[in-house]
């Protein structure tokens, strides 16, 4: 047990899927996961253990923002054993032939800040996904008749940006997506020693106005969760 996580030792696996939304960890755990339990309500934040084609795996939200995240995977990985973590979310299309629904594999992560940085002080630190997790991501995308798009993605402070020249400058230098969590993710991952990928879903795109409803962004999302439990066991 640690602050924020209410799970027992050996309750979690070490496997987990990182979805921000914890409604969208309930429908995974009962979606994918045989067997799934409940180990974790504190503060509303759901996590399930189960089974998946015979391995073990939990799934955990996060809440939204590099804050929250960071909070739950430090205590993820240094009180609770994990050592392979990887993020299913929704993203934000920065380049316009980015389609809703489109598979995005976060190779890199640019950002403002994030909660690790006071700690790196002048390193310009550059946040990467596990290269193993990144290839087999691709791999069990493929499978499914899946082309994905890897590339960086930039994770955001704030929701509402209003910053249009930053985001010129990250879709002229080949940024993919806008999301909240992966610069994050990554940092910790590196300085715990632990593998971490993103595995994102694009749900709005800008450059038409489309957007997936809340009900898709809770369910409709499938064949990411397909291709972040493939790769995690590859």
């Amino acid at each position: 047990m640690s602050l924020h996580i209410g799970a027992g030792s050996g309750e979690i696996a070490e496997t987990v899927l990182l979805p921000g939304d914890p409604m969208r960890a309930n429908w995974v755990a009962e979606r994918f996961l045989s067997d799934p339990a409940c180990i974790n309500r504190v503060r509303g934040m759901l996590g399930y253990t189960g089974t998946w084609n015979g391995h073990r795996v939990t799934v955990h939200g996060t809440g939204m923002g590099m804050p929250s995240l960071a909070i739950y995977v430090t205590e993820l990985l240094r009180h609770h054993g994990a050592r392979t973590l990887v993020r299913i979310g929704s993203c934000g299309a920065m380049q316009p032939d980015l389609s809703l629904g489109e598979i995005v594999l976060a190779m890199t992560a640019s950002s403002l800040s994030t909660p690790s940085r006071a700690a790196l002080r002048e390193l310009n630190f550059a946040p990467a996904a596990d290269w193993g997790l990144l290839c087999a991501a691709e791999r069990a995308a493929c499978a499914f008749g899946i082309v994905p798009r890897i590339g960086g993605i930039y994770s955001a402070d704030a929701f509402y940006d209003e910053r249009p020249d930053l985001t010129d400058d990250l879709r002229r230098h080949g940024t993919l997506a806008v999301e909240m969590e992966t610069a994050e993710l990554y940092m910790i991952a590196a300085r715990e020693g632990a593998r971490a990928l993103s595995v994102l879903t694009v749900s709005d795109q800008p450059a038409t106005g489309a957007a997936m409803t809340p009900e898709e962004r809770e369910t409709g999302l499938e064949k990411m969760v397909e291709i972040a439990l493939a790769a995690a066991f590859d």
